[in-house]
């Protein structure tokens, strides 16, 4: 039987891409960005804070999540450690090197960790939505009111412990269901951290209005160069220094870019990683041609670029 042509058409497919939820562009075509203090490159580095349950429940476990059988105590105490111990070397290191880190926070994380909680909220460093736990992935079949519920629950718990208006969200394994960028928008929520295609913000279209999609790079997330792809730690800083000396020589010729770099500390806490942590942000603070910054001054700094243009 002849395959019906219904099951060939697609309505949106177009040049570019095949959706409408961003406008297509070349990243080398488009005008310069101009960063405060005229500043060729933007430098933001952000700490994932995750909660990872013993006994996961979600059909898709997220990268990170327990693999061994129940109990899997090797695998949580560690996540557990960097809560505890990793995080704070984190802290002494971005204050060595003057570096103002965004932390994405599980809302359940900020329940079971109450005094890194009010550690962070003391620092005023921008806090992020990042759902209630690495076992709540956002993913097609997910029901749009059961997504809609965990949306509200994180931010409201979040924003409260964090005493922040908590304006970005970094879905847990970056994943969207169809509906996420929506209810995100509905929720307060002016950027997101999830789509890697670009290596500046651009506005993302939704049905209740346009939000920003802010990339946080995997290619040089210390989880994804070391657990997952198995370099070792003084590759991965030479992989993030290649990263930000390139970005730096293309900003100088056209205009304005973007480094974004994805830590967690129960990897790159270890006492035996902490160093080459410690070397990239050397690196990174070396530079005068740098602005270093917060997500949230990221979005507002581009936003104004885009209307003065």
């Amino acid at each position: 039987m002849a395959l019906d042509q219904a099951h060939l058409a697609y309505p949106q497919r177009r040049y570019g891409m095949d959706h409408d939820r961003y406008d297509w562009s070349l990243l080398a075509a488009r005008p310069p960005v101009r960063w405060p203090g005229a500043k060729p490159l933007a430098v933001w580095v952000n700490v994932s804070l995750q909660h990872f349950p013993m006994n996961p429940s979600a059909n898709l476990k997220l990268p990170g999540s327990m693999t061994m059988p129940y109990p899997d105590l090797r695998h949580f105490t560690l996540r557990d450690y960097g809560n505890r111990v990793g995080i704070y070397r984190f802290l002494r290191a971005f204050d060595r090197f003057a570096i103002r880190p965004s932390f994405a926070i599980n809302a359940e994380l900020a329940l079971r960790y109450p005094a890194l909680m009010a550690d962070i909220r003391a620092r005023g460093d921008e806090v992020l939505g990042h759902s209630w736990s690495m076992d709540t992935p956002h993913v097609g079949g997910l029901a749009a009111d059961e997504e809609r519920a965990i949306v509200q629950r994180s931010l409201a718990t979040l924003r409260e412990a964090s005493g922040q208006p908590v304006r970005g969200w970094l879905s847990p394994g970056k994943l969207q269901s169809p509906h996420t960028p929506e209810l995100l928008k509905a929720e307060g929520i002016d950027y997101f951290c999830d789509w890697v295609n670009d290596e500046l913000p651009y506005a993302f279209h939704t049905a209740q209005g346009s939000l920003w999609n802010l990339p946080l790079t995997t290619e040089i997330e210390d989880r994804f160069v070391v657990m997952d792809n198995l370099h070792a730690e003084a590759s991965w800083a030479e992989q993030v220094m290649d990263a930000f000396d390139l970005l730096l020589a293309e900003a100088r010729e056209q205009g304005g870019r973007l480094l974004s770099l994805s830590l967690h500390p129960w990897v790159m806490g270890q006492p035996h990683r902490i160093k080459h942590l410690e070397t990239v942000l050397q690196h990174i603070s070396a530079s005068a041609e740098v602005w270093q910054a917060q997500p949230g001054e990221i979005i507002d700094a581009f936003a104004a670029n885009e209307v003065a243009a």
